[in-house]
């Protein structure tokens, strides 16, 4: 029997949720995909958060998934290794991006707490610190995630059209949605009532 036969076989077995070849495929394949991980796991704080393994696990676990579904179509050895360092790839970057965009929000919240922090003029008391930070903080906890990533990409100076092209719906519609979410947290905190009347 040919290596391709072989291999055909094998991925047949897979198709068909055989567990001794699905043993079999991560026997062979695992170390191709682990080391494709690690050439792209550069960023010392990506490998804190995970390693070759945790992403091993899920490209093949994905895999197994959709060859079960019939989705791969694979004639030779050479097209799995490359599928698999392929998806094991696209997976180290979208982890990579989440992290970023973690990050992101992180030093956002922070970055209003500095200018809730600064006052021109006098000193302010650590008490109106404390309280504007709360304030900050509460605002951040009643909005959604997607109002808060409108106001993420408001506050990195992207503008309407740019966002709506990437989330979708129109320019329009998300400064609404937006306009209204912060009036409605307004409300919610009694924002809205005037403190000099």
């Amino acid at each position: 029997m040919t290596a391709k036969a072989t291999f055909q076989e094998l991925m047949q077995r897979v198709r068909n949720r055989d567990q001794d070849a699905a043993a079999e495929l991560v026997r062979r394949y695992e170390s191709h995909v682990r080391r494709a991980v690690r050439f792209q796991l550069v960023d010392p704080r990506l490998r804190r958060i995970f390693d070759s393994v945790d992403v091993c696990q899920s490209v093949l676990a994905t895999f197994f998934q959709r060859a079960a579904a019939g989705q791969y179509q694979l004639e030779h050895a050479d097209q799995l290794v490359h599928l698999l360092v392929r998806m094991a790839c696209n997976k180290v970057a979208d982890q990579a991006r989440k992290q970023r965009a973690l990050r992101r929000d992180v030093a956002r919240v922070k970055h209003a707490e500095c200018v809730a922090d600064e006052q021109p003029g006098r000193e302010r008391e650590p008490g109106d610190q404390l309280a504007q930070r709360e304030l900050v903080a509460r605002f951040r906890e009643r909005l959604s995630e997607e109002e808060w990533r409108l106001v993420s990409d408001r506050a990195d100076g992207r503008g309407w059209a740019e966002i709506a092209e990437e989330v979708g719906g129109t320019p329009e519609g998300l400064r609404k949605r937006l306009a209204r979410a912060v009036e409605r947290v307004e409300r919610q905190l009694n924002l809205g009532e005037s403190s000099h009347d």
